[in-house]
């Protein structure tokens, strides 16, 4: 028992360090549960919420509130739209495919907002189970990987200008870092601006939704006892706010928002300990086809809005 207890403290530890990825934190997490077992499953239940929490907190450190804002609030009416519509593109394909209403929100959120960060706010608010987090976050992770690969090689086929794809892969790219990462394969410049900046207004829709469906959502499959309200959105918005107004704390904002990063890393981790066989067997493959189905349509749709001049670039 001592050696485990040790190994599963070294891997979080691990965790904890830049040379440790989200997804590689994540299968490691799993893997250890699943071939070992967890031996601190109550450590694991109690703070894999609170650092979910705290994560989310910093990552506001790393966001212009001006910048963002405006951005935000010139495609207000679009953005509303397509987050409408993808989570009820996504609550369709639930009752199609059978799925779990919690798990296909999470990865409906996921794909509408920012991924994996989107994720994390949204799945303590809602109470959702470590298994449910655990699928959502790796239909994420694996279609940020497809999106790296795919993206940059359409975008040149079609001939798309930078600022055109940065906008494509703002509203179709899971997770702000793959959007970074397909921004500076298509050339950087103008199509990474673009994108990270339309991607971080696009992130702060967290807050209401958060909020929204903290209060309408049950805690746990059909449980009738509301969860509590999500304090830490605004933490995180204050965070945001005070990096905003005194420019100076930028540069130590920058470094609060990797270190929260990181930690929601090893907070994946404890995602992944928390999963158990009796949990995965529950949940079956059905919810990756939720996820790709739901993606392929949100890219083709944009693309095809863009291209015809529906969904415009902001000027930066």
């Amino acid at each position: 028992m001592i050696v485990k207890q040790a190994l599963f403290v070294a891997l979080f530890v691990a965790s904890l360090t830049p040379w440790v990825s989200a997804p590689i934190a994540l299968l490691g997490g799993v893997a250890f549960s699943l071939l070992v077992g967890n031996p601190f499953p109550e450590f694991t239940k109690r703070w894999q919420p609170r650092l979910l929490q705290a994560s989310v907190v910093g990552l506001g450190a790393a966001m212009n509130l001006g910048v963002v804002a405006r951005v935000g609030l010139a495609g207000l009416g679009q953005t509303a739209f397509a987050l409408s519509a993808t989570l009820g593109l996504a609550w369709i394909l639930a009752k199609a495919l059978k799925t779990e209403p919690t798990t296909s929100l999470l990865v409906g959120v996921g794909t509408a907002i920012c991924g994996g960060s989107a994720i994390a706010a949204v799945a303590p608010a809602i109470g959702a189970k470590s298994h449910q987090s655990l699928v959502a976050l790796a239909v994420v992770f694996l279609l940020n990987a497809a999106a790296l690969v795919v993206f940059p090689q359409v975008g040149h086929a079609l001939e798309l200008l930078p600022a055109q794809f940065g906008l494509w892969s703002a509203l179709a790219i899971h997770d702000t870092s793959s959007v970074v990462g397909a921004g500076l394969q298509f050339g950087g410049g103008e199509a990474l601006a673009v994108g990270t900046t339309v991607k971080l207004a696009r992130a702060l829709w967290i807050l209401p939704l958060t909020l929204v469906l903290a209060r309408v959502w049950p805690r746990g499959e059909g449980a009738s006892v509301r969860p509590k309200r999500p304090w830490f959105i605004a933490g995180f918005l204050a965070v945001a706010a005070l990096v905003t107004w005194l420019p100076a704390l930028a540069p130590l904002g920058q470094t609060v928002a990797a270190v929260a990063r990181q930690v929601l890393v090893a907070t994946l981790f404890l995602v992944g300990a928390g999963v158990t066989r009796e949990a995965l067997r529950v949940v079956g493959v059905r919810p990756l086809v939720l996820g790709v189905v739901l993606w392929a349509v949100v890219s083709v749709t944009t693309l095809v809005a863009i291209r015809a001049g529906v969904l415009v670039a902001p000027t930066l």
